[in-house]
């Protein structure tokens, strides 16, 4: 199991929220995603490492960008 942690912008809403954790839950092997909304702190914790390019694109389909 792995735990890494990104930093997502432009988040602003329990819906953002939302958004960004529903597109990166659909990345496989991932296991939980906890978003902190006033941090823009995002946890995903995974069965493998994952690519940041794949948590990138997950980010970028929900609307937000990753830093």
């Amino acid at each position: 199991m792995t735990v890494e942690t990104y930093t997502v912008t432009g988040m602003t809403c329990g819906h953002c929220a939302a958004s960004v954790r529903e597109e990166i839950s659909e990345i496989a092997g991932v296991t939980g995603v906890d978003v902190n909304l006033e941090t823009g702190a995002v946890t995903v914790t995974s069965d493998a490492e994952l690519a940041r390019d794949a948590v990138a694109a997950a980010v970028d389909e929900a609307g937000y960008a990753l830093v």
